[in-house]
């Protein structure tokens, strides 16, 4: 008998620490994103300090609505010196007449077509894109996939952040206004869940990297076989950037989000793309398996909620709504919860239930959670 009280009350020591710990994530998320995000670009290039050349690979497959507009703002950035290096696997694809239509009509951008790629491993994008990175001629490549959007002074933004110990310089994942359902819920995905743990893990100097836009340095890339030494890899994102963090060299995250803008936008298919996220972490950090459904809000709230009835005795119920929304609208006046089921009245009485604001939200936070789970 003493051994099952010992064992429950281990699992709710377990459970609310790891609920402590995820509101220190949110916390450090916050002061993160408060503190780096959308800051103004302050530099600005000189006779004595000129900004390094920029190799913007991109890799394109197929077309769609959002595509030519997308590519373009490439063509339009506010940088001194840069390149475009388009990678098509297939010279049937219809994409090569949208990027040739491009290049006529901005004869000034130095921008190249590479048709065929190169096989160097398991990984399509890696085959894809090495011959761009053998023909790339500047100090610094930044890998960008085809539906990121760029803002005039995002390439600037990034270069800002490539100080002497830092090798690497990504964008936290965001996505542009988009019209349907599927367009909303990822967008709530990547304004909730994924950028909460983004930031925190670059505060925290983890490597959190993704690889939809990320500039590098080349040179300690190529002292390791350069980007074909990733393609036995799926995540080749997450490798060359642990490649560089154990060489001593840093990685963070810049100011400006990636804006992704695909054209197409269908919930089977952003979902089979966290699928395939989730598969991933689990091959590279097989604890995610464990500890990612548990950090979703509704479970850990409801583990949360037994393990404080277990140690505090408090009401499991009251603890879990007071988690999700701990002001109360009641008789035209409005209550806080604390923890144990005591209300304190909040005077002004303009105050709303957070249930008001994010009703139109609730829904795909919920799908989120149920889909995670």
């Amino acid at each position: 008998m003493n051994s099952m009280v010992y064992t429950l009350y281990g699992f709710a020591i377990f459970f609310m620490i790891f609920w402590s710990v995820m509101w220190i994530v949110h916390a450090l998320a916050l002061i993160a994103g408060h503190w780096k995000l959308h800051r103004k670009v302050s530099q600005v290039p000189t006779y004595e300090t000129p900004l390094p050349g920029v190799s913007i690979i991109k890799p394109l497959m197929g077309v769609d609505p959002n595509l030519f507009s997308n590519l373009e703002t490439f063509f339009t950035m506010q940088y001194p010196r840069y390149e475009l290096l388009f990678c098509v696997e297939d010279d049937s694809d219809p994409v090569l007449m949208l990027v040739r239509k491009l290049m006529e009509k901005y004869p000034e951008v130095d921008a190249r077509l590479f048709v065929g790629g190169c096989n160097v491993g398991v990984n399509p994008k890696i085959n894809n894109m090495q011959p761009a990175y053998e023909a790339a001629k500047h100090e610094y490549v930044l890998i960008s996939d085809s539906g990121i959007k760029m803002k005039e002074d995002t390439l600037l933004d990034m270069v800002n952040y490539m100080t002497d110990n830092v090798a690497l310089v990504h964008q936290m994942p965001f996505t542009c206004d988009r019209e349907g359902f599927a367009a909303a819920y990822e967008k709530i995905f990547f304004g909730t869940v994924q950028s909460r743990m983004y930031l925190a893990a670059d505060l925290l100097r983890i490597n959190c990297h993704t690889g939809m836009s990320a500039l590098l340095r080349k040179a300690p890339l190529d002292e390791v076989g350069g980007l074909k030494t990733f393609g036995v890899y799926l995540a080749e994102d997450f490798f060359y950037a642990k490649s560089l963090t154990d060489r001593g060299w840093r990685i963070t995250v810049s100011s400006q989000p990636a804006l992704q803008n695909s054209g197409h936008c269908e919930l089977h298919s952003f979902q089979a793309r966290l699928r395939r996220w989730a598969k991933l972490r689990v091959a590279m950090l097989p604890t995610t398996i464990v500890l990612e459904p548990l950090s979703e809000c509704l479970v850990l709230g409801a583990c949360a909620s037994w393990a404080a009835s277990v140690l505090f005795e408090w009401d499991s119920l009251v603890f879990y709504l007071a988690v999700l929304d701990p002001l109360i609208q009641w008789r035209s006046r409005v209550y806080k919860l604390r923890w144990g089921g005591v209300a304190e009245e909040v005077k002004a009485k303009s105050v709303k239930p957070v249930s008001d604001y994010l009703r139109g939200y609730s829904f795909f936070f919920i799908l989120d959670e149920m889909s995670t789970v």
